[in-house]
């Protein structure tokens, strides 16, 4: 079999939704300039030679619309290269990952290009609102049921055990709440966590890990 590795690595700084400098910045060419950073890392490499850009992206709508991957590949020159784009959340760009290996070690190809790409900043309106979900018929009930609940301050339980469908359109942040009662994780402990995790970036901030870790992007 194979084996599969990992030549080269890219990635953009970070920040917050709508604010900053990057809110200005559309998905498709940030992640034009970290591919290119990438590639730029092993110039012994014939871009012809990569059977396929790979790319996570959680809302491929609006601007990372029309398979970004696809569209990132022709901004850079490769009309060559076809490209797929892959939605698994939050694991959506770990997925792409995933896919390069299986696709070496199942000898499909020798070279590929796996990333994600998200612009919270430059999703359309409706996105941000959430009208742009249209929910299944099957789960309205389950979505109702679940904000009378949370309104009412009744502890969660998982409707499945009680026959009823899940309500799959839930907020990541009701998600959070769900999990840390259904887990027994407490509010101590969730902050000491924060506080740890607030103690190491600091930590790699005073080492010079992160300029050694973000590549640098060219704003429009």
């Amino acid at each position: 079999m194979p084996e599969a590795v990992i030549v080269s690595v890219a990635r953009s700084p970070i920040g917050r939704a709508l604010k900053g400098s990057l809110a200005g910045m559309r998905p498709d060419d940030l992640l034009a300039q970290m591919v290119r950073a990438a590639l730029d890392q092993v110039p012994e490499l014939d871009p012809r030679e990569i059977d396929d850009m790979m790319i996570g992206c959680v809302q491929p709508g609006g601007e990372a619309d029309f398979t970004i991957a696809r569209v990132v590949a022709v901004l850079l020159g490769m009309d060559h290269l076809p490209g797929t784009t892959v939605n698994r959340a939050c694991a959506s760009s770990l997925q792409t990952t995933r896919m390069a290996a299986h696709a070496i070690w199942s000898r499909e190809g020798e070279a590929f290009v796996s990333g994600g790409v998200e612009c919270v900043s430059r999703y359309p309106a409706h996105y941000l609102t959430g009208d742009a979900v249209v929910p299944h018929p099957e789960f309205v009930a389950a979505g109702r049921r679940e904000a009378a609940r949370v309104a009412a301050g009744e502890p969660w339980s998982d409707p499945r055990e009680a026959g009823l469908m899940p309500d799959v359109y839930l907020a990541m942040g009701q998600t959070a709440e769900n999990v840390a009662q259904a887990r027994g994780i407490s509010r101590a402990e969730q902050d000491e966590f924060g506080v740890r995790s607030q103690n190491l970036a600091e930590a790699a901030i005073a080492s010079g890990f992160w300029p050694a870790d973000i590549t640098p992007v060219t704003l429009p």
